[in-house]
């Protein structure tokens, strides 16, 4: 197998945007690993995964001895399982070999990993101790990892949802708009038709598309598409309806041109066409555009704390410095607080996915109303339209001379009230009846 370059092998292994701790701590290390362990044919992504977790469990059994030299080697221990974890996603993605279950695969160990380290590490403490705060700080670890990870998971489910909605109605609407002008040119043929009837003279429309001709048999003139023109009329239809329908968001445009700026590329691509799901949360924050682009430069995202270096902050700096507590609560703090951020980006970009959606579809809304069936007059207006069917005269009890033996409502059967004797029953028996029994 060729010699690969590593230039070339960072450009295709490495992500545009990546956490700081990952891009100076992990990418140049990682990188060199791959191109020895991609000539290896029985490397595959999956398997750098397993042995990614067994190394994570190793250093969990180092964390939870507790001494300051099991720590140590706990803390490189995970070090090295995390880098061998970039490893399997950029291996995957140099052979082009990845699969779902690898991704789904992935994700648990990485949970799995975390639960058994925070585990352990704080248990060791504990142990040696007798600190309870290490048993809450343990539970504090797994929730937050937990919320990380969920959140991030449930905000890009919804934010999917929003351009996918964005996405149907702007096509409802195109094809809307396309079948309202295919009526106007099919009121227009109709038109030229009854005109050309009427005047029996050959004409040609203002594009060429239509042309009179004369009947063999009765000698009456018809109007007909002309091959060219009609060819050529459902082509530019086409290409009006799909430049119509196309939609382009702003955040991959801004993530596929990071240095340029918001309007230049909403000139670029069409004010009609761009659609901004975080306009506001770049009004209320013009500088984050700024310092989003500087750290771009770098690949470096601008979500400073998340789960990853929320992780390096407990197994690794903490371990190795002594100060577990105190860089668990702090690594916590951040998290939480760039996680609330995000909340709040959320939150603003639902505002502007309502807005848009009221200009793509001006229907009048029902949400936040009750419906009119629930209300309280609803229910005495229906009794009383049944009180008066009641009343009617055609759905009146009939007299007794109309109907001799009607009976709207059959009596009950009278009940004995009082003990009969049997020998008094035998006796009213009629005898024509047979036997009794």
């Amino acid at each position: 197998m060729a010699k690969l370059s590593l230039r070339a092998v960072q450009k295709l292994t490495c992500k545009k945007r990546d956490a700081w701790w990952t891009v100076f701590l992990v990418d140049p290390v990682a990188t060199r690993i791959l191109i020895v362990l991609a000539r290896f044919r029985f490397i595959t992504p999956n398997r750098v995964t397993w042995a990614a977790l067994f190394i994570g469990l190793g250093s969990a059994g180092f964390f939870l001895k507790g001494d300051p030299r099991s720590l140590l080697i706990g803390a490189l221990l995970y070090h090295l399982s995390f880098i061998l974890d970039c490893i399997d996603g950029k291996l995957a993605r140099l052979k082009g070999n990845g699969t779902v279950f690898g991704g789904w695969l992935d994700y648990v160990f990485d949970r799995i990993r975390v639960l058994f380290c925070a585990l352990a590490l704080m248990g060791g403490q504990f142990l040696r101790t007798d600190d309870e705060r290490y048993l809450l700080a343990a539970l504090g670890v797994v929730f937050l990892d937990m919320l990380r990870y969920v959140d991030a998971l449930q905000i890009y489910k919804m934010r999917m949802s929003m351009r996918t909605k964005i996405e149907k109605v702007t096509l409802e609407r195109a094809e809307a708009e396309r079948a309202e002008q295919e009526a106007r040119a099919e009121a227009e043929r109709a038109e030229q038709e009854a005109r050309a009837r009427a005047y029996r003279v050959e004409q040609q429309s203002r594009d060429g598309v239509y042309r009179v001709v004369q009947q063999p048999r009765d000698g009456a003139y018809r109007v007909e598409q002309h091959p060219q023109g009609a060819a050529h009329g459902a082509e530019q239809r086409s290409q009006d309806g799909a430049e119509g329908a196309q939609v382009v968001f702003m955040e991959d445009l801004l993530r596929d041109n990071p240095g340029a700026s918001a309007e230049a590329l909403r000139a670029e691509a069409g004010e009609a066409n761009v659609i901004d799901l975080h306009e506001q949360f770049r009004g209320q924050f013009p500088w984050y555009i700024r310092i989003r682009r500087a750290m771009l430069r770098t690949r470096i995202r601008p979500h400073l704390i998340s789960g990853i270096e929320f992780q390096m902050f407990i197994f690794i700096i903490g371990p190795l410095i002594g100060r577990i507590l105190w860089t668990t609560a702090v690594s916590a703090a951040l998290l939480l607080l760039f996680e609330l951020i995000i909340m709040y980006k959320f939150w603003l970009s639902t505002r502007d996915f309502t807005r848009i959606m009221e200009e793509l579809d001006p229907t009048p809304s029902t949400a936040g109303t009750i419906a009119e069936h629930l209300h309280r007059g609803r229910h005495r207006q229906r009794r009383e339209a049944q009180e008066a069917l009641l009343a009617d005269e055609r759905y009146q009890e009939p007299e007794p001379d109309d109907d001799p033996y009607f009976r709207p409502y059959p009596q009950p059967q009278p009940m004995f009230t009082e003990t009969v004797p049997l020998r008094q029953v035998r006796t009213v028996w009629p005898e024509n009846e047979g036997p009794w029994r």
